[in-house]
């Protein structure tokens, strides 16, 4: 879609770090009624591209983030980030109250639990620790950050995926360390937890595409799965998907 001349296109500011992300970039690039950035927190050291201009690291809090949108006249904050990132949800959200910018937060559908699955869900990292039974072989599907929290079980013989490798001060419980993104290909994670003899899988409830073949490798697999529920929801304006967020911009865009 074109912008009308005598029209300034709409700035729009993603918070990324997700496939969501990546999607809307792609639909937002070619569309000339809107300038749109990224936003990445800096967690990767090798993030995937985007089609649009990328700013890297965190802005300092709501005050940083509210600065930064001030100064750059953003019309319109979109939230894309990992449903689990609660930190900079919550201080998008506030920043966006402190300047009468325009929010919303993309917040994708949690998975659902099927007839052949077999879940159970925790509400956090403790009780997902203390669901595992001793000897477990855990697929620990959770982050870097996270999963350090099961080194204080030395039973467990772990299987864990990271993006980048630890560094010399990152403490990592006993088992095998796997560097590589998520695939999204449920054969592959069927070869995956079969080889390392896996007992059980440790996830969060991301919902969406991207890491969902873990959950239908472990349906075929008949493997347990320890699943964290979502943080509540922050009360701001949401959408299920890039069509949502398309169609929310599209309505700022025509005031």
């Amino acid at each position: 879609m074109t912008q009308p001349e005598d029209t300034a296109p709409l700035k729009v500011l993603v918070l990324g770090g997700t496939g969501d992300a990546r999607a809307l970039a792609a639909r937002l690039v070619t569309d000339t009624r809107f300038s749109a950035s990224v936003s990445l927190a800096g967690a990767v050291e090798r993030p995937d591209a985007y089609p649009l201009p990328v700013r890297s690291g965190g802005f300092g809090g709501v005050e940083g983030l509210s600065g930064w949108l001030r100064d750059n006249a953003v019309g319109a904050l979109v939230d894309a980030t990992h449903p689990f990132a609660t930190g900079i949800s919550r201080n998008a959200a506030e920043a966006a109250r402190a300047t009468a910018t325009p929010v919303v937060r993309l917040e994708r559908p949690a998975w659902r639990a099927g007839p052949a699955d077999r879940w159970q869900e925790v509400d956090d990292l403790d009780e997902a620790v203390a669901a595992l039974p001793p000897g477990a072989r855990p697929f620990l599907a959770i982050g870097r950050k996270e999963i350090a929290r099961f080194a204080s079980r030395s039973d467990l013989d772990c299987l864990m995926r990271m993006i980048d490798p630890p560094g010399e001060e990152e403490r990592l419980p006993r088992g095998r360390l796997v560097l590589a993104r998520p695939a999204r290909d449920a054969d592959a994670e069927v070869a995956l937890l079969s080889e390392h003899g896996a007992t059980h899988v440790v996830a969060k409830n991301s919902g969406g595409p991207w890491g969902e073949a873990k959950l239908i490798a472990a349906r075929r697999l008949g493997l347990p799965v320890i699943l964290l529920r979502r943080p509540q929801a922050l009360e701001v304006h949401s959408v299920p998907d890039v069509d949502g967020v398309l169609d929310w911009l599209e309505s700022l865009s025509a005031r």
